[in-house]
């Protein structure tokens, strides 16, 4: 049975498409904790058939429902409406209506539950993200209580002081967890029901008893903020219909995902629904570099909270260590029962400073170069100090948390650092292109050194070692065989882990790989053990490890093939580019315009069409911002910093898929810009 996710936020309902809470992993979560582990309707005890259901907005739902034929109830007598909304609580509105001609008498009844697990111990059970078979049990429902003088159900954690607070617009009777009415419906007359979920956190407020009212409100204030941030972002018009179409789901799919964290409340992109509505180092990070044409606030935003965030003290236990960005930060029952804060991403750090560069290049905004100057000089501190854990000039990693990470690179699974054989590698593991990060970190640091902290030592010093590295990674990391390439990583024994994977992608885009190998390593990426027509694999297809529906090893992960498509455009390699782009695009068709986190690495010469990976997420960040980095992608667009204009790469004539596209409210160095494509070429003009 297919899920559906709403959500507002870090507050989320996962259901399935009849609207019910009735399976292990779905639930309504509110600060990282599961408030409602169960909500069933049945009419006569029995569950309604679906008619149709799906989400209206990212934060609301709407399920229709028919009737079984039960206890002489007539077949399709009651039609059943579901409509949800999720904000800082859940609302839900039940509408029944008898179809009939006759008179009908029945009970419809509401089951709840809440056992209040935090969020990890929840995704254990989903079987493609966790280990359900040996994932620990989850904690047993607590019990439910009438409180008669709200007429409300009340849901109290025995082990805490959480509750979850269930409001109706109707008395019922209430034994235990179910909620019951007896219901006479003349023909054609219609009943209705709402019920407000309110999680609560920490001693009875009074603003609890308010809550339900507020809910009604934020329904229409939230909808308000998406429609103001969806005006204000660049639209696409005319030109080829489907990269329209994927670039307006995008818009949408991102405006899921905006989220405010920290003191002052700072805007960015969480990593993806259900599971990792959250701040995420590295994904914060690259999906605000894929859309920076959008706009430089939630970029803003992200540096910002990810320098609150960054670690000052060494602690093992979340494998933090002073200077390292944030990978992961949880909320609630599971801050208390794993961590509020985790490090365990080599690579948030060098993004970090890619990131910082990359929006001042777009901006010019001395002042956030300066205010983040302490934080990105901790960060380069840590590549050096800390990252390079041996000394040998590569950045690497172990676990030293009891729970952490064993991979702490983007492919992050336990099984994605793998030999050609097929063997696993050992840690302490330096990721090829976490290397290429910190080259791109240090050499745009250089500039913001150079520009604005009038620090020309520093510049020369960045440049310096950026340079040493770049000769350094070429020795370490080549591998003569097969057409040559870059290993996956090296292990604990600086052996080449030599599967070819998509990693080397990256490498282009960052600008560390030699000029005189970029040939072979785009040869690598357009071969058909890693092109699969759709994308490129995550691990070539003629690797021992290979498997097209395995989580890191063979799917196709929509970001990974945009970063280098990137820099394909970058090296010159513009018709390889459009082709991927264009691939991107088409995939993006058969998942309804909204790409998914990964997908299967299939041939596209066996399949009609890419097949899903089973628990995707989507909308997920990076692969959200994928159309909008591919639109910057096929229209060159780039900012100069020093003429203070937005710019085109493209020299030669685009294709004429591409003809008559206008990309409209571009936002650069405080204007607005328009770019077209007319008779294969982009003009660009300020402010139309």
């Amino acid at each position: 049975m297919s899920m559906l996710t709403i959500l507002e936020g870090s507050t989320f309902c996962l259901c399935d498409e009849r609207g019910d809470i009735a399976v292990e992993t779905s639930g309504f979560f509110a600060l990282d904790t599961r408030f409602l582990s169960r909500l069933v309707l049945r009419i006569d005890g029995s569950r309604p058939l679906l008619l149709s259901s799906g989400r209206v907005e990212h934060f609301q739902a709407a399920f229709f429902l028919r009737n079984a034929n039960v206890n002489g109830l007539p077949h399709d007598a009651l039609s059943i409406a579901r409509e949800r909304f999720v904000g800082t609580g859940m609302q839900e509105r039940i509408a029944v209506r008898n179809e009939s001609m006759h008179r009908l008498e029945f009970e419809l009844s509401l089951e709840l539950a809440a056992d209040f697990a935090d969020i990890i111990s929840v995704k254990l059970h989903d079987f493609a993200l966790g280990d359900p078979a040996h994932a620990p049990a989850l904690p047993p429902p607590a019990p439910a209580t009438h409180d008669e003088t709200r007429g409300s159900v009340l849901i109290e954690d025995p082990e805490g002081d959480l509750r979850t607070r269930v409001v109706l617009s109707r008395p019922g009777r209430i034994e235990g967890g179910v909620v019951a009415f007896d219901l006479a419906l003349e023909p054609h007359e219609r009943w209705e029901l709402s019920v407000e979920v309110l999680p609560v956190h920490g001693p009875e407020q009074a603003a609890e008893i308010e809550a339900a009212e507020q809910l009604e409100q934020e329904r229409e204030t939230i909808g308000d903020v998406v429609a103001a941030w969806t005006l204000r972002v660049p639209k696409v018009r005319g030109g080829w219909e489907s990269i329209r179409r994927a670039f307006d789901r995008s818009i949408a799919d991102l405006a899921a995902l905006r989220m405010r964290t920290g003191q002052y409340r700072r805007p960015l992109f969480a990593a993806g629904m259900p599971w990792f509505m959250t701040v995420f180092g590295r994904d914060t990070a690259i999906t605000s570099l894929q859309t920076l044409l959008l706009g430089p606030e939630l970029s803003v935003g992200a540096l910002d909270a990810l320098a609150e965030l960054q670690a000052t003290e060494d602690d093992p236990a979340i494998d933090a260590e002073p200077g390292k960005i944030v990978h992961e930060v949880r909320h609630g029952r599971c801050a208390e029962k794993w961590f509020p804060r985790y490090y365990g991403s080599v690579d948030s750090t060098p993004l970090f400073l890619v990131l910082l560069a990359e929006t001042w290049r777009w901006t010019d905004d001395a002042a956030l170069a300066t205010r983040l100057h302490e934080p990105a000089l901790r960060a380069l501190e840590w590549i050096d100090r800390y990252g390079d854990r041996d000394g040998d000039g590569f950045v690497e990693y172990v676990s030293r948390a009891a729970n952490g990470l064993v991979n702490q690179s983007w492919k992050d699974s336990g099984d994605s650092q793998r030999f050609h054989d097929g063997r696993h590698a050992e840690p302490p593991i330096a990721p090829v292109e976490v290397q290429g990060y910190v080259y791109d970190a240090k050499r745009g640091l250089a500039e913001i050194a150079r520009e604005v902290w009038r620090d020309p030592t520093l510049a020369d010093r960045l440049e310096q070692e950026a340079e040493e590295l770049r000769a350094r990674f070429d020795k370490a990391f080549w591998v003569e065989d097969r057409g040559g390439f870059y290993a996956l990583a090296l292990d604990a024994e600086k052996q080449r882990v030599d599967a070819r994977c998509s990693n080397i992608g990256h490498l282009l885009w960052n600008g560390i790989v030699p000029p005189e190998r970029v040939g072979a390593i785009v040869d690598q990426l357009l071969s058909e053990p890693l092109w699969s027509g759709w994308g490129i694999r995550t691990m070539a297809s003629d690797e021992a490890a290979f498997n097209p529906i395995s989580y890191h090893t063979g799917t196709v992960w929509p970001h990974d093939t945009a970063l280098a498509a990137w820099g394909l455009a970058r090296h010159g390699y513009v018709e390889p580019a459009r082709r991927i782009a264009r691939a991107l695009i088409d995939a993006a068709g058969h998942f309804e315009w909204s790409l998914p986190e990964v997908f299967a690495g299939y041939a596209r010469d066996e399949t009609p069409f890419p097949i899903a990976y089973p628990t995707a997420a989507r909308p997920q960040a990076w692969a959200a911002g994928t159309p909008i980095l591919l639109v910057r992608i096929l229209l060159g667009l780039e900012p100069d910093r020093v003429r203070q204009r937005l710019v085109s790469t493209v020299q030669d004539e685009l294709p004429s898929w591409l003809d008559g596209l206008r990309l409209e409210g571009v936002r650069a160095f405080g204007r607005t810009w328009t770019v077209s494509v007319e008779r294969g070429r982009v003009t660009i003009a300020e402010g139309v």
